[in-house]
């Protein structure tokens, strides 16, 4: 099957049964025998959503049993929502199911980093849906404009975040993921620019350039970032970020050999 350059659309509104995730698609690309990828979009603090579809993970693989199962995160865990601690919580403990598990860091991971590093960027994350990340940690800012209060703040946070793992967990995250002809990254790549050469902030924060780019890649890219209302395949691209804190439609594809099913 080959695919043009128009968007072609998979709805992901109605959750398919486990045993049967709907019509399989046929992409331009292929990932090696025995491996297939779970791909899971950005999460943005709700653990409710990301639970719920973990059941139907587990189901799938074992009602459609493979060697290694592959479950990637392409970012964006915390902001927005009201549960980012309780989404950290949920993927580190996931690491024990699964061998194969990749956390890729997207650019709300990368905000969080910022604010504990400098905390005069307190304002900037605040109003990028900061301030419920704050909240699942039990650190509601009182005057965020206060120098002082943006430092005790931030070591507040450290603090906590550290205690449980999960500092070292968003420190850790990489950027990127390849297997097979398939490129993981949470916001996209840079057209011309050759995926081992990217810039660390194109593949967090790139859009335009990137969404509107008809040329191949060199990889089938995997990517998050900006929501869009179904599933998006394109001829070098597939976003999954179906802008769960807002939609409550938290998705998640599956790929085996040349094909990819909703799940």
């Amino acid at each position: 099957m080959v695919f043009k350059a128009a968007t072609m659309r998979m709805t992901a509104k109605s959750p398919p049964s486990p045993d049967y995730p709907g019509m399989p698609v046929a992409l331009p690309g292929r990932l090696p025998e025995g491996i297939r990828i779970y791909a899971v979009g950005d999460v943005h603090g709700r653990n409710d959503l990301l639970q719920a579809l973990l059941e139907r993970v587990r189901a799938h693989v074992a009602a459609n049993p493979i060697t290694r199962p592959h479950v990637i995160f392409v970012g964006d865990y915390v902001d927005r929502g009201s549960s980012s601690r309780q989404v950290v919580d949920t993927l580190l403990h996931l690491q024990s199911d699964y061998q194969d598990t990749i956390f890729l860091q997207g650019n709300h991971e990368r905000y969080v980093l910022d604010f504990i590093d400098n905390p005069a960027s307190l304002p900037d994350w605040l109003r990028l849906g900061g301030l419920e990340t704050l909240r699942s940690y039990g650190l509601p800012p009182h005057n965020f404009l206060d120098p002082r209060t943006q430092e005790l703040l931030a070591m507040s946070l450290s603090l906590a975040m550290h205690q449980n793992g999960h500092l070292g967990f968003l420190r850790n995250l990489p950027s990127s993921f390849i297997c097979g002809d398939f490129f993981f990254v949470h916001a996209g790549v840079r057209p011309g620019v050759p995926l081992d050469q990217q810039n660390h902030r194109d593949l967090l924060e790139i859009r335009k350039e990137f969404l509107d780019c008809t040329s191949n890649f060199g990889k089938m890219v995997v990517h998050g970032h900006t929501p869009v209302s179904e599933v998006e395949i394109r001829s070098n691209r597939i976003n999954i970020d179906t802008g769960a804190y807002a939609t409550g439609r938290l998705t998640c594809v599956a790929i085996e050999r040349d094909r990819l099913q909703i799940i």
